[in-house]
C-alpha cells in the first residue's frame, strides 16, 4: 500500500482533492461539459452535476438528455458506492467502434444522490477527450475512478496502484 501523500496546496483559483468532504458532496455545475469518443460528441451540457470527494479528483454527470441515447448500449457490469448505492455501465458505440464500460449511472441513488438519478458519469480514460469549461480533462489514472482532472484542482489523486487505501 502506498502511504496516504501530503496534500498539495492549491494556488488562486484551484481546490485541493484533500479539502473534499467524506461523504462526498454533490453541487451543480455551471459549466460546459463534453465528452467526445470515437470523435463524435456523445455527451454536452450546461447543466451537470460533479461529486466530490476526500483524495478523488471530481466526478461530472450529465442530464440523460443531454447525452446521445443512440451511442450507449447497456453493460451487464454492475458496482456498488457504499455512498450512492448501485451503479450500472453502460458501452459507448460509434460507428463499429465499442468502448466497453465507458459510463456510469445510478438509477435509484441514495436519498442524498437523487438529483443525479439516471444522470451519466464517463470515464476520460476511455473517451477521445472530456472538457470541463475551457480546460481539458487529464484522466485520472488506474480504471477504478473516474473523476476528471482539470487545471482546477490539485491532488494528489486516488486511482493509481496502490492508492485505493488512502
Amino acid at each position: 500500500m502506498v502511504p496516504r501523500p501530503q496534500r498539495v496546496e492549491p494556488g488562486p483559483g484551484q481546490e485541493s482533492v484533500w479539502d473534499y468532504p467524506r461523504p462526498p458532496r454533490l453541487e451543480p455545475v455551471g459549466d460546459r461539459l463534453t465528452v467526445v469518443v470515437g470523435g463524435q460528441v456523445v455527451a454536452d451540457t450546461t447543466a451537470g452535476f460533479r461529486v466530490l470527494e476526500t483524495s478523488q479528483a471530481p466526478a461530472y454527470y450529465f442530464p440523460p438528455d443531454d447525452v446521445a441515447a443512440e451511442h450507449l448500449r447497456p453493460s451487464s457490469t454492475q458496482t456498488w458506492c457504499e455512498w450512492k448505492g448501485a451503479a450500472s455501465y453502460v458501452d459507448v458505440v460509434v460507428g463499429d467502434l465499442v468502448v466497453a464500460g465507458a459510463a456510469w449511472t445510478y438509477l435509484r441513488p441514495n436519498t442524498a444522490f437523487a438529483p443525479i438519478a439516471g444522470y451519466l458519469a464517463f470515464y476520460a480514460q476511455k473517451a477521445d477527450r472530456c472538457t470541463v469549461g475551457d480546460d481539458v480533462v487529464r484522466p485520472n489514472d488506474g480504471d477504478f475512478y473516474g473523476g476528471w482532472i482539470t487545471s482546477r484542482v490539485v491532488g494528489p489523486f486516488k486511482g493509481a496502484a496502490g492508492t485505493r487505501g488512502w
